[in-house]
């Protein structure tokens, strides 16, 4: 469980199919417990999550990284929010859904995203210090210090994906918090920003 910043955790478990981390948060913010896109929990990360006893909300960036959300809400008592536009596609039934443009728990502001693996694909941004953003299959971090995307053949089309991408710039952030892979904890804006320039 690494403590990033105050009131931000974050804990991985290893995908041995996908050779990278999958990671979730544990956000304390506004007063409230919440969780994005939880993985298996560690004993580590439990103990951390556990001491409040429940949690407030259980935040999915997308249709496919539901992953452990409704054993977390057994456990924990979470509500469930989900992307409008894949709720249909997700099997476990949400307590909520978030569209573009709202704000969900924790104060976090939800910033949709076009042409991506899946029609609600959502990024979240926290306006706090420099600003921290927090994507699911938007952006993968990989290699360490970059970030990519998904393989071509998840998408309809590629260049309107990495298009679709380019509304994150819109916004400040320094940090650029992964589902996948591995974060990057400053000069994130920079490296996205080069990235869909398709620069070095």
């Amino acid at each position: 469980m690494k403590h990033l910043f105050p009131g931000i955790w974050q804990w991985s478990w290893f995908s041995q199919e996908k050779q990278l981390d999958f990671n979730g948060l544990y956000l304390e913010l506004e007063g409230q417990a919440v969780v994005v896109d939880p993985p298996p929990l560690t004993e580590e990360a439990r103990a951390v999550i556990g001491r409040r006893g429940t949690v407030d909300a259980l935040l999915i960036t997308n249709r496919d990284h539901v992953r452990e959300a409704d054993a977390f809400r057994r456990e924990f008592g979470a509500r469930l929010f989900v992307p409008a536009h894949d709720a249909a596609a997700i099997e476990v039934t949400p307590d909520a859904t978030y569209k573009d443009g709202e704000r969900v728990p924790g104060g976090l502001f939800v910033v949709g995203l076009s042409d991506q693996k899946s029609p609600g694909e959502s990024a979240f941004l926290l306006m706090r210090g420099r600003g921290v953003l927090i994507v699911g299959d938007a952006l993968i971090g990989k290699p360490p210090g970059g970030v990519s995307m998904l393989p071509a053949d998840k998408y309809a089309d590629t260049n309107k994906a990495k298009e679709g991408l380019r509304r994150l710039l819109q916004y400040e952030f320094d940090s650029l918090l992964v589902g996948d892979g591995v974060s990057i904890l400053t000069g994130a804006q920079e490296i996205v920003q080069r990235f869909l320039q398709g620069t070095p």
